[in-house]
């Protein structure tokens, strides 16, 4: 999809386009109410005022459709100006905004002497020297939106605004990265797996296209029929589960979809500083009301009394394993259902560690790790209260024949497990297990459990198996996609192969996985599970 979104961007030539062109003399001026803009030659595009909150902004806005559309603002964290504002296309060649006190601020820095400027029909507002030659144009400082032919080079991003009516810089970006991925954030976040929230893959018009990071946080494409009234129409999107974006709710709030739209709740105990709803979450930080202080966001405390009645007697099981059952809760007044997982005994000598974990664990805050809300240490009651996750485990996808993944979305999750045990190694130094993941990945890859008796005696044992077909060059009895990448899959058995040795000194790091998974370090020929230990 990332392909076809540059393709769509990128291929389509932009000679016809800067061919359709207006030229801004030297001596040229706008003001807000009259004269406010200079349009392109078929009128589509206008580069000029437009109106912000109380005031003006300057910048470039689809003028030939109804839905009038800003696609690049000039200095868009600037307070809107008045009305007696004026934009100056000076006779030195300077393009500057001019309030009625005479403070200039500049619009566009040329890297020579400007003689003329241009609105051309492409979406690009040039400015060109005595030569002719372009010296500076606005796609190479976009700001939110990207125009078919215009290029992200990069090291540059594309920041979201605060709403769609209020083009300042917002709280999401998206990256060029230097590897040709599109990479999107939180603001003032580093550029590390850990804070990502999406990636790409590598890789006449009657119609017109944009791409926007919008102000909800996702970046979508959008296109617009010339022939046709209406609204600009989303054709692909980074997400479509509107609470994916990082600090969307701000401290101490949670997302929850409410009708396909993100709704952001407080945290219990907690209250809005600023009750201005905008698109359907609540906008800014959060304070604490008479719990302690609002820094203090580890797991509550839950007495055993109160997980009783939040899970209705422990009615509704939803699975069990070898440290406990887990059972289905609500919370907040059945605002928010909860999984409660009830552990077998706690040894005496383990409960510090108890409590040190819960709230290490509850700080803990990645888009691939469930989130721990609360705990119980109420004598021997030793109980955890975690999101839920109403799409079911990883097991219900892949133990259950009705529900059946896809190669690249079971290679998605791969990766996306890796990066969640990635943040624990990296932010909390937990040494969650590397032969666990590598379990996982190879009931991923062969979409079975990892011990099947009901299989032949030397298919039972997954890992056993799995050795035996790569040794044998014979890795397509492990998988029954037609779709499978073969070097994909030869790929990831390897990394499942390492990450499964018996001898823990000799299995990768989580973060060398990662790397392997995602292509970028060569891996060499593991050897088999159990040879080193079988020989000593």
């Amino acid at each position: 999809m990332a392909s076809l979104l540059f393709f769509l961007l990128l291929a389509i030539s932009t000679t016809e386009a800067q061919q359709g062109e207006s030229n801004v003399n030297l001596g040229s001026f706008l003001t807000p109410t009259t004269n406010s803009s200079w349009l392109s030659r078929s009128g589509l595009y206008a580069f000029g005022f437009y109106q912000q909150a109380n005031g003006y902004a300057v910048g470039v806005f689809l003028a030939g459709i109804s839905e009038k559309t800003v696609v690049w603002t000039a200095n868009r964290d600037n307070p809107p100006v008045l009305a007696d504002a004026t934009l100056n296309f000076t006779t030195d060649g300077r393009l500057i905004l001019q309030s009625a006190q005479g403070k200039e601020t500049n619009i566009a820095s040329p890297s020579d002497s400007a003689t003329s400027a241009s609105m051309l029909d492409s979406g690009n507002f040039v400015i060109y020297n005595s030569n002719k030659e372009i010296i500076w144009q606005s796609f190479d400082n976009p700001t939110n939106t990207l125009l078919q032919g215009q290029r992200l080079r990069a090291g540059n991003e594309l920041v979201s605004s605060v709403s769609e009516s209020d083009q300042s810089a917002g709280i999401f970006r998206l990256e060029m990265q230097t590897d040709g991925r599109l990479v999107q954030y939180p603001v003032r976040t580093p550029n590390t797996a850990e804070y990502s929230y999406w990636a790409s893959g590598t890789g006449g018009q009657d119609t017109i296209y944009l791409m926007r990071i919008d102000a909800d946080g996702i970046f979508r494409l959008y296109s617009h029929n010339l022939d046709k009234n209406g609204n600009f129409s989303v054709i692909w999107s980074s997400s479509y589960d509107k609470c994916d974006p990082k600090g969307l709710c701000g401290l101490n709030g949670f997302c929850t979809i409410n009708d396909q739209d993100a709704d952001c709740l407080c945290l219990p105990g907690f209250t809005s500083v600023n009750q201005e709803i905008v698109f359907g979450h609540i906008k800014g930080f959060l304070i604490v009301g008479n719990v302690g202080t609002g820094m203090d966001v580890s797991p509550r405390s839950f007495t055993y009394s109160d997980l009783e009645k939040m899970t209705n007697g422990f009615k509704e099981e939803l699975g069990r394993g070898s440290s406990g059952t887990v059972y289905k809760g609500t919370i907040w007044n059945g605002q928010k259902i909860v999984a409660v997982k009830r552990l077998k005994k706690v040894l005496r000598e383990g409960e510090k560690e108890f409590q040190t974990e819960m709230k290490v664990i509850g700080r803990t805050h990645h888009k691939n790790l469930v989130r721990l809300l609360g705990y119980c240490h109420d004598g021997e009651n030793k109980l955890l209260v975690y999101e839920y996750m109403s799409n079911g485990s990883l097991a219900d996808i892949l133990f259950k024949p009705e529900k059946q993944l896809c190669w690249n979305e079971r290679v998605e999750i791969a990766r996306s497990i890796a990066k969640g045990i990635l943040y624990l190694h990296e932010e909390l130094t937990i040494k969650a297990d590397v032969y666990s993941f590598g379990i996982v990945l190879l009931e991923l890859i062969c979409y079975r459990k990892s011990v099947d008796w009901d299989l032949p005696e030397e298919e039972a044992i997954l890992e056993e198996w799995a050795y035996y077909c790569f040794e044998a060059c014979e890795l397509s009895k492990l998988v029954s996609d037609k779709d499978v990448d073969k070097k994909q899959l030869e790929r990831m058995v390897k990394v499942g192969l390492w990450c499964v040795l018996d001898e823990p000194s000799l299995r990768p790091s989580i973060k060398k996985v990662l790397l392997m998974l995602e292509g970028t370090v060569d891996i060499p020929i593991p050897p088999s599970p159990t040879s080193l230990l079988s020989t000593i």
